[in-house]
């Protein structure tokens, strides 16, 4: 839902373990959680899912920017670079714009399109950007065109948005009219396959995501969502969707969003988002959950010029349909509002009780792995 953070210029008019053996207390005697949080930030690879990251083609980042980036001590982020509605010339100049940016940015972001050039970066900065498509429009229903875009560095791709698409249905698909994964989208998911671009299946609606998962060679990503049994939401995945995922190898990123808890006037908590983790990590095993914030990595703005901003956007949403039910909150959830919020999440799954080496996989190991096997060498 959240696409990358555009701050002025170009880009701002385009806008198989069970749960059991993750558990058991802290990894060494007498270590304190921050330490051990410390030591996982120091030493691992943290991968966010989806996250939205400040860019700016016409000037390099304020220090201020710039440093709220490298104070997340991520590794690498999966970026939503455009938006529903945005077509094939807007966002191939789109494209050129983040590369411009990394350009000018060099000690904060890197563009990297393997697990290599993620590697390098352990522990280190700047922030490895993966470049990804949330929905397909640039594609005109033609699945060659894939091979062009991963070419130009689009490392993750999914078949639809909220709505249908020539590829298959979208979460805000209606029940009668679920035709699940079309042919256009199986030649998608071959065309993916053959040119090393992950397959997420976020806004994917049920029968779509599991005809995917079994027609996709390669483990498939659930790269930002929640889980229906804690909150049912037509962005929340069903535990019949979880486990397909987890069975092929994939992995499941939950995201800071709204729809985490029903609809309320508050944000929801790091508890409510913890339920959901911790559900998934039930359900799927600690090879197979990770982080997907959705959100804006230096933290939401919350002053009013923001939400008014925010709430134009969710109305223009609304007009044009791509909107989910629930739609209205700002995508932060309370406690992790930050750039941060992956350590509050390590954190947190350590004072439950889940070792150190399942933590380094939520964090980013189990991404990581994924990423490996889709891309390859």
């Amino acid at each position: 839902m959240i696409e990358a953070m555009n701050r002025r210029g170009l880009l701002g008019a385009a806008l198989g373990l069970g749960a059991a053996t993750a558990l058991g207390g802290r990894a060494l005697a007498g270590e304190d959680t921050a330490a051990v949080v410390e030591r996982l930030f120091r030493t691992g690879l943290i991968i966010d899912g989806n996250l939205a990251p400040p860019i700016d083609d016409s000037a390099p980042l304020p220090k201020e920017w710039a440093d709220k980036v490298l104070s997340s001590a991520l590794t690498a982020a999966k970026v939503t670079v455009v938006g529903p509605g945005t077509g094939y010339d807007d966002t191939k100049t789109i494209l050129a714009a983040y590369q411009t940016c990394t350009e000018m940015n060099p000690t904060v972001y890197r563009n990297v399109r393997t697990m290599a050039e993620i590697e390098a970066l352990r522990g280190k900065g700047p922030v490895g950007l993966i470049w990804s498509f949330e929905t397909t429009e640039m594609l005109d229903g033609k699945p060659e065109r894939i091979a062009e875009f991963a070419a130009l560095g689009v490392k993750v791709m999914q078949l639809s948005y909220n709505t249908a698409s020539p590829f298959g249905g979208g979460v805000m698909t209606p029940a009668a009219e679920a035709t699940g994964l079309t042919e256009l989208g199986r030649q998608a998911i071959a065309s993916m396959e053959a040119n090393r671009v992950a397959l997420d299946l976020s806004h994917a609606d049920e029968r779509t995501t599991l005809d995917a998962v079994r027609v996709y060679k390669r483990p498939p990503l659930l790269t930002h969502t929640g889980a229906a049994a804690v909150h049912p939401h037509p962005r929340n995945k069903s535990d019949r969707a979880i486990r397909a995922v987890a069975d092929k190898g994939g992995v499941v990123g939950i995201y800071d969003l709204s729809f985490i808890t029903p609809l309320r006037p508050s944000q929801p908590t790091v508890d409510d988002y913890m339920a959901h983790l911790m559900h998934v990590l039930k359900v799927a095993g600690e090879d197979h959950v990770g982080v997907g914030s959705d959100a804006v990595l230096t933290g939401w703005d919350t002053s009013p010029e923001s939400m008014k901003r925010w709430d134009e956007q969710n109305a223009d949403r609304k007009k044009r349909g791509v909107a989910a039910p629930e739609e209205g909150r700002p995508p932060y959830v309370e406690g992790m509002n930050s750039p941060d919020r992956m350590k509050v999440v390590a954190a947190e799954l350590l004072k439950r009780g889940v070792r150190e080496r399942a933590v380094a996989k939520i964090m980013g190991g189990n991404f990581a792995r994924v990423f490996r096997d889709c891309w390859g060498g």
